[in-house]
């Protein structure tokens, strides 16, 4: 169905990822060669772990220009979408620039006796409510769940397409050109997650 190029920088959720796009039908290439990067007709970033080590693969790689380059649909999936970010104050790290602003940490809500409300990292289900209408959502309903592992996360901004709420209100998709992110785990949320990377494939997004 669609011809998608994996960025291989050593993201543990490589396999998961490529699994949930083989089962939408989806032609799924594993790569860190930029000639085929470049030609791919889609192209996602996924990635866990630190945004220093992260953005220190793609260098070794020699991928940080190709991404900043490309000009086909682009998704990063959780730290993925951090590094399309101009900067992270994990590990106070100059990412890809591509969207613009800072990854901050999530930090938890304090409760009445001043102990935690929230426990860092985030991680389990939790509602997206919709900001901004975007073909990336289509068929997703405001206020369905996905599922999320971060302890940072992206401002609300006006590439916001989600938001999602754990201690303070973060991005959960945000997307702007053919530039997309999704901070939750599309390959560990069910029919949401299968959703959004069906979207991503689709024609709707060039």
């Amino acid at each position: 169905m669609n011809d998608v190029v994996l960025i291989d920088a050593g993201g543990a959720n490589l396999g998961s990822v490529r699994y949930a796009l083989e089962r939408l039908g989806a032609d799924v290439r594993v790569s860190a060669d930029a000639s085929v990067i470049r030609a791919a007709r889609r192209v996602i970033l996924p990635g866990v772990g630190t945004a220093a080590a992260g953005m220190a693969r793609l260098r070794q790689a020699g991928l940080v220009d190709v991404v900043r380059g490309l000009r086909q649909p682009l998704l990063g999936i959780c730290l993925g979408m951090q590094l399309l970010y101009e900067s992270s104050e994990e590990g106070e790290v100059e990412c890809l620039g591509l969207l613009p602003g800072r990854v901050a940490r999530l930090l938890p809500a304090v409760g009445d006796a001043g102990t935690p409300a929230v426990r860092v990292p985030h991680m389990g289900w939790n509602r997206l409510h919709r900001v901004a209408g975007s073909p990336l959502l289509d068929g997703i309903d405001d206020g369905a769940q996905a599922y999320f592992v971060h302890s940072y996360a992206a401002p609300v901004d006006g590439t916001t397409i989600a938001v999602a709420t754990h201690g303070r209100e973060f991005a959960a998709v945000v997307g702007e050109g053919v530039r997309f992110g999704a901070q939750f785990h599309p390959e560990r949320s069910a029919s949401v997650g299968s959703r959004l990377l069906r979207n991503f494939l689709s024609e709707a997004i060039a």
